[in-house]
Formats: structure tokens, C-alpha cells, sequence
């Protein structure tokens, strides 16, 4: 087994993100995730409007986060995201952000492959297999 591919994704925090004491608002670091997790995503050759338009969708079911520092408004923080766990119907992905060195947010959301027409869960698709699985570290 390998090493999960990794994504890393800088965000210059803007005015609006943060809070009256001009900390990040704890919500604005779960859509950091996703744009790391889509980043991600589009690394196994599939966009997430690519997963829609083949017809399935990836529902998020569990979101952990701890919150160690706050990021401040002006700072570039840097995102990383990998696959933590891959099963036949689920996914957690696992970030990080930090602030140089510095560990700022660790998390991890799980996610479930459901079909979009139906919205009931099922494997992951045929064709998304094996570009996840490599994601994950599992295949060359």
C-alpha cells in the first residue's frame, strides 16, 4: 500500500471570514475543506461536476473539527486534504490547515456515493474506482 496523494491549497483570508474580533468564523473553515476536498477530487481525473454529470453524488454524513489557533484576517493559510479511509460506499477525507508551520484546524468529513436520480446510497461507480483507490494510496 502507498502513500495517500495529498492536496494543498493556499486561501488568503478575506475581511468578510472572519468574526468582530477579526478571527476566521469557524464555519468559513468547512468551505476551505471543500475547495481542498474539490481540488482533490479533480486530481483522480474527475471533477465534482464530473461525478455529478455521470450521475452520482458524494453526501456528506459526518464532519469532525478541531479547532486549535484561529487564523486572522489578512494571513495565508494553507489547506491539505487527502483520503483518510475508502470503503465500498464511503469516503473520509482528512484536512489539515496551518498557518506556516503552525497547525491551526485539523478535520475529516465522511461521505456517502449516492445515486443522484434516486438519492439512495450504492458503491462507489464502476469508472471512479480506480482513480479514488489511487487517491487513497492503495494502487499505483
Amino acid at each position: 500500500m502507498g502513500e495517500a496523494i495529498r492536496t494543498q491549497i493556499d486561501v488568503e483570508v478575506r475581511y468578510f471570514e472572519t468574526d468582530q474580533m477579526g478571527l476566521v468564523h469557524h464555519a468559513n473553515y468547512l468551505v476551505w475543506f471543500e475547495l481542498a476536498r474539490t481540488d482533490l477530487c479533480a486530481r483522480s481525473g474527475y471533477h465534482y461536476a464530473d461525478i455529478e454529470r455521470i450521475g452520482y453524488r458524494l453526501l456528506n454524513i459526518e464532519l469532525q473539527v478541531r479547532y486549535r489557533k484561529p487564523a486572522h484576517y489578512g494571513e495565508t493559510v494553507s489547506v491539505t486534504c487527502w483520503i483518510e479511509d475508502l470503503a465500498s460506499r464511503a469516503i473520509r477525507f482528512a484536512y489539515e490547515v496551518r498557518r506556516d508551520d503552525e497547525l491551526l484546524v485539523t478535520g475529516s468529513t465522511q461521505h456517502l456515493w449516492v445515486e443522484a436520480t434516486s438519492n439512495h446510497p450504492c458503491r462507489t461507480p464502476k469508472e471512479l474506482r480506480q482513480p479514488f483507490r489511487e487517491l487513497a494510496g492503495l494502487e499505483g
